[in-house]
């Protein structure tokens, strides 16, 4: 837990002492009254908290604020609905790099019964995306969209980007790529990204055309076939290195 992240409630109260933050703060950090510990409010500033007292109800801490929470990157991903447990993974890695906005959604070959796992009702993808950023120490979590098909998806995308320009949009295939995602970055100045991630079967060519006809390049990472979980972690340090970012 390199930040310890709090509600807007939550940061001028007491934390219980059977909250997991407050057993990490004593047990794992030993923290003792007039100790500090790195904190922040979701989705706003973090700064320093100082402990004020311990006892068995739970710490009382003074927070001061003083930075801006590291910020969410310019770069939004489409993912093609991964198996629940891969899901879990990719929603902590893709917000530990600071991905933006997370556009899960069903595909031509996707897996119908993956998008009625219970995960995103009962908030287990939002913790997912809340660990991620509290491995990254940032405040700022992604925001999560799902959508049943690829053509709803791109559809909703499109027209909030209508009249946006410096947006690069990228496909990653690896059936007979345009081009390495790499040089197609280095080709373009982009003042944001967005990379679509297919399921585990890839894209139908309905899907292809589709996304060529939305203005997406469609982009290889080599010639070795990776999980989706691994194609995102990969597409997102790529695009980031691309974009000066890491």
């Amino acid at each position: 837990m390199n930040i310890c992240l709090f509600s807007n409630d939550e940061i001028s109260k007491p934390l219980p002492r059977k909250d997991e933050r407050a057993e990490h703060i004593i047990k794992v950090l030993h923290k003792k009254a007039g100790d500090t510990f790195t904190a922040g409010i979701i989705g706003g500033e973090s700064g320093v908290a100082r402990i004020t007292a311990i006892d068995d109800s739970g710490i009382s801490f003074e927070f001061t604020a003083g930075g801006s929470g590291k910020p969410l990157a310019p770069l939004d991903m489409i993912i093609g609905f991964p198996r629940p447990i891969q899901l879990k993974r990719l929603l902590r890695d893709i917000a530990a790099l600071g991905v933006g906005r997370v556009y899960l959604t069903g595909t031509d070959l996707g897996e119908k019964s993956y998008m009625q796992s219970t995960l995103v009702e009962k908030g287990s993808a939002y913790k997912m995306l809340l660990d991620g950023t509290v491995q990254a120490g940032s405040t700022h979590v992604p925001e999560l969209f799902l959508y049943k098909t690829l053509d709803e998806c791109l559809k909703s995308i499109e027209e909030e980007l209508s009249g946006k320009g410096g947006i690069c949009r990228f496909a990653l295939d690896n059936v007979n790529p345009a081009m390495r995602l790499s040089d197609a970055l280095s080709e373009k100045e982009c003042k944001k990204a967005i990379a679509a991630i297919g399921s585990e079967r890839g894209w139908t060519e309905r899907e292809r055309r589709l996304l060529e006809e939305t203005g997406y390049i469609r982009c290889g990472m080599g010639e070795r076939i990776m999980r989706t979980e691994t194609a995102a972690t990969v597409a997102g340090a790529i695009i980031l290195s691309g974009l000066g970012i890491i």
